[in-house]
């Protein structure tokens, strides 16, 4: 059973930095795509960044944002850098295994590829 706890969320002023955390269990013997994803009200679910052989980002994120993560930890993060108030969101874990085939890049940020979700941590940009 894989389960994912987010942590780091908060509240800080554009320009800021913050680092979310993702704590997983379950994935320890498997191989996952680990992804991140964010949610504002009245918006769909978007992709932020995957890790997998290698990371994927959003535009909307790329040199701002880093995805990293701790094996020996089993510990996924978000290193967010000069935030905008555009970035307000609530930010989610998750998880997919790796199966057989092709997993398209750009199909990697997709919501609906993905099994398994953490509960989400509330990140809040103020101008």
């Amino acid at each position: 059973q894989v389960q994912l706890v987010e942590s780091g969320g908060g509240s800080v002023q554009a320009g800021g930095s913050l680092r979310l955390s993702c704590a997983a269990s379950g994935t320890t013997y498997g191989r996952y795509f680990m992804a991140w994803f964010r949610q504002a009200p009245g918006k769909e679910r978007e992709g932020v960044a995957v890790i997998y052989a290698g990371t994927y980002y959003a535009d909307s994120v790329k040199g701002r944002f880093t995805i990293s993560q701790d094996n020996a930890k089993n510990t996924l993060y978000l290193q967010m850098n000069s935030l905008k108030p555009e970035d307000t969101a609530m930010y989610y874990c998750a998880a997919r295994p790796v199966v057989g085939g092709v997993f398209p890049a750009v199909r990697q940020l997709a919501a609906e590829e993905y099994n398994y979700w953490g509960q989400g941590t509330q990140v809040t940009v103020s101008s």
